[in-house]
């Protein structure tokens, strides 16, 4: 037991290896139906990918997908949900190695209601900013290029589309997705940290209102893409 503290510390560092533990024990005392769900919410520039570049590979597809695309049957997420994204608009670029489906990043435009916690993420500047998520790549192709393609091939698609910043949530208990998004020039502006309690649910968050407390209704988080630094602003809607 001593061993796994040590080293979940050294993975997540001291802090966050509290909120995991709290967030374990959570669950197991309630029986799942109390968590702790800590978030770091990125931006990151569109049309830079050049940083990242990686040269083509002939047996890396990567191309848009619709509702009908027979490749959606195998990606790693239950058929209704899949069916829900697209209705609300969701495109979802999916990357084939050798006729196989590999990863996938989804985009919303507008806004985004997240499906861990009650909460909806609102872009205040829709014309110029995107919301990514659910970026997966299948675990034999993670030690590879995959990923730093598709994301190359999403950036260039999006630069084509007048998108200057895409905006993403990540959770705080996923250190190597944080340092993924990193190494693809996405800078931390803003966090949260949710308890849920049954039906109630705690909101913290690193900017106003600082709290929210509901038992139905969401807290609204709004992102703005201003020059220079980028700033994230909270508020209850």
């Amino acid at each position: 037991m001593l061993k796994s503290l040590r080293a979940l510390v050294s993975e997540l560092g001291a802090p966050l290896a509290v909120l995991y533990a709290i967030h374990i024990a959570l669950g197991r005392i309630s029986g799942g139906r109390a968590r702790l769900v800590p978030y770091a919410f990125t931006a990151q520039p569109i049309g830079h990918a050049e940083g990242v570049a990686v040269r083509a590979d002939p047996g890396t597809v990567i191309r848009l997908t619709s509702n009908d695309d027979p490749l959606v049957a195998t990606f790693p997420r239950p058929p209704d949900v899949l069916a829900i994204r697209y209705r609300s608009g969701a495109q979802c670029y999916a990357a084939i190695v050798k006729g196989r489906f590999a990863g996938h990043i989804w985009i919303r435009r507008d806004h985004y209601d997240e499906d861990e916690v009650r909460c909806r993420y609102v872009l205040a500047a829709p014309h110029n900013s995107v919301w990514d998520f659910d970026v997966y790549v299948v675990p034999e192709y993670r030690l590879g290029r995959t990923l730093a393609r598709l994301w190359q091939a999403v950036d260039a698609a999006l630069a084509e589309q007048g998108v200057q910043w895409t905006f993403s949530r990540i959770s705080l208990f996923n250190p190597a997705s944080l340092k993924a998004h990193a190494r693809l020039g996405a800078v931390r502006v803003s966090s949260a940290v949710f308890v849920v309690l049954g039906r109630l649910q705690l909101g913290f968050f690193s900017r106003a209102p600082f709290v929210n407390v509901s038992v139905d209704r969401a807290p609204t988080i709004f992102f703005t893409p201003p020059r220079g630094v980028m700033t994230a602003s909270s508020s209850v809607a």
